[in-house]
């Protein structure tokens, strides 16, 4: 089972969140590569989670097919 995703970590600089693992920022276990995966926190800013409260996704016609 995976961890649980952290929404307010203290310290999200510290760790990598590339996968379950949660490594230390200088001890990459998994072999993600060279950087660490910021949190999302650090991305978008303290309200990241409460962006899919604003977010509403546009509407698709299924009845055509798509056109290339």
């Amino acid at each position: 089972m995976a961890k649980k995703f952290p929404k307010h970590p203290s310290h999200p600089e510290r760790i990598c969140w590339g996968c379950d693992l949660y490594c230390p920022a200088k001890a990459l276990a998994c072999g993600n590569g060279a950087d660490r995966t910021m949190h999302p926190m650090e991305l978008f800013g303290e309200d990241w989670d409460s962006f899919d409260d604003r977010f509403e996704p546009p509407a698709v016609d299924n009845a055509k097919p798509p056109t290339f």
